[in-house]
């Protein structure tokens, strides 16, 4: 049923500066997608609005068809997706290329969340660890472990479910490739392999720290306009953020992102409808 929308203030000005810091540094640091940019943020907006207009059980009645659907995508993009680097991800529509294991992790929450059967999600993880894509299945790992938690185990499930996790945790660090390897040990201590896999962290070190109190200014960031920072519109935003607009830019983007995810987890107001935005 629809039911009417009620925004809190403090929401409203998170997502409202999350979208303006957005479009400003984007606009600065990868300027080549304006202005289709705008188009997106536009329609982002309007789907935004309509759902929030929507009960979330309405949502739930289709979580079944949002499991079986995810599976499909996944699968499809097994067999018909590109290959890019090594990985399959991508499947091309024409000039779009969509990754699927992104687009399907808010379905397959939904999914969850109205579904104990818990041992399903296995299958969507698997799937996508064989493109392979590890860190999408460790964030989607992480929202299947909020769910548990958020549905009421008591406390010898909870501590059964933490043991298995010590245990297995460690052991899949064995299973990996060798790149995964080299990345989590290169996120541990960067300057293990500076000129290599921990290059990246070291540089969005260099960036972060380089913007100082208030930012290098827009399009005048040394790491993100010559280069130094790889994938500066994705992957290291933030450290691009911080770069050209400083310390207080930097911490105002996690500021507003701290009252996001409190309001979305934490609130007794009737966000149901827009927790299918969450991910």
């Amino acid at each position: 049923m629809l039911k009417r929308s009620r925004l809190d203030p403090a929401f409203t000005f998170a997502i409202g500066f999350l979208i303006a810091i957005s479009l400003v540094i984007l606009r600065s640091v990868y300027p080549s997608i304006f202005p289709g940019y705008f188009f997106l943020t536009f329609l982002g907006i309007v789907l935004f609005i309509i759902f929030s207009f929507i009960d979330f059980d309405i949502i739930s009645l289709f979580s079944r068809h949002f499991y079986i659907g995810s599976i499909v995508l996944l699968l499809l993009t097994l067999i018909i997706g590109g290959v890019t680097r090594g990985v399959v991800r991508w499947i091309s529509l024409g000039n779009l290329t969509l990754q699927v294991a992104e687009i399907i992790k808010p379905f397959l929450l939904v999914f969850f969340a109205n579904n104990r059967r818990y041992y399903l999600m296995l299958l969507p993880i698997f799937l996508i660890l064989i493109q392979p894509s590890l860190g999408v299945a460790i964030l989607l790992s992480a929202g299947f472990v909020g769910i548990i938690l958020a549905s009421g185990l008591n406390k010898k499930s909870l501590f059964v479910l933490g043991l298995v996790a010590i245990i297995l945790v460690p052991g899949a660090f064995f299973f990996f490739a060798p790149y995964q390897k080299s990345r989590i040990v290169s996120f541990l201590n960067p300057y293990s392999d500076p000129k290599g896999s921990g290059y990246n962290s070291i540089q969005s070190q260099i960036a972060v720290g380089g913007g100082g109190l208030f930012g290098r200014g827009l399009g005048k960031g040394v790491q993100t306009q010559l280069s130094f920072l790889p994938e500066k519109q994705t992957d290291f935003i933030f450290a691009a953020i911080s770069e050209e607009l400083g310390f207080i830019g930097g911490l105002l983007t996690l500021i507003s992102l701290f009252i996001l995810f409190s309001l979305l987890s934490f609130s007794d107001l009737d966000f149901k409808s827009l927790k299918f935005f969450a991910f």
